[in-house]
């Protein structure tokens, strides 16, 4: 298993995977919160923008609720866009757990607006509207699944430069490999910046005010 640009996975539940993480990262975002709560840094320090923000490509895609979307489902609000699957058994469920307790952090910070959080499944082939809906559901409220056939999924990760391959194929199942990184797609429907892995909380409650205040 790759674990900086590429990862590779099979089924878990992602709750059960996370707790003594999740539990952890709380306390070290705590602790960090209160020294940098006292100096505010004025740039980013994990987050890489874009200049110019990359316009998305055009796509034909399905959200968890078996809504069709394309590119305007991006524009009207700022996205954190994560491309996984729902059987890995790590990497996907912790990076989003991250954006959610970032989220959280946020909130409980008075910050607005929040941003959305999406996960584009890079295995269609079993994630289903369905089965990308009761997973997605794991990580809190305003958590978009994004589904549907292989080539639209391509049209989307070709023209962002995601990297995302089958793997490990045998009569008992298969891995995907992918990209790492962490999407920052601004209210306009372009992609203002990315997070590198590996994703910790602080990166993002640090990061994204900055970034989205144009600063």
């Amino acid at each position: 298993m790759r674990l900086t640009q590429t990862l590779a996975g099979s089924t878990v539940t992602p709750r059960s995977s996370i707790i003594a993480l999740v539990a952890a990262s709380a306390i070290a975002l705590g602790a960090w919160l209160s020294v940098r709560l006292a100096t505010p840094p004025t740039a980013p320090g994990t987050a890489t923008i874009l200049r110019p923000a990359l316009e998305l490509p055009e796509f034909s895609l399905l959200d968890h609720e078996a809504q069709p979307v394309g590119r305007d489902v991006f524009s009207g609000q700022w996205d954190l866009v994560f491309f996984g699957f729902t059987h890995c058994p790590d990497i996907c469920p912790l990076t989003l757990q991250v954006l959610a307790t970032a989220r959280d952090t946020l909130a409980a910070n008075g910050h607005a607006p929040l941003p959305r959080i999406v996960l584009v499944s890079v295995d269609p082939e079993r994630d289903t509207p369905d089965v990308l809906g009761e997973y997605v559901g794991y990580f809190g409220e305003s958590v978009l699944g994004i589904t549907g056939e292989l080539a639209e999924i391509r049209k989307l990760t070709d023209g962002l430069g995601i990297y995302f391959e089958k793997s490990g194929v045998s009569a008992t199942g298969y891995s995907v490999d992918h990209s790492a990184i962490v999407m920052l797609v601004n209210p306009d429907g372009a992609f203002e910046a990315l997070f590198g892995a590996p994703h910790k909380p602080q990166n993002f409650v640090q990061d994204l005010p900055i970034v989205m205040s144009g600063s």
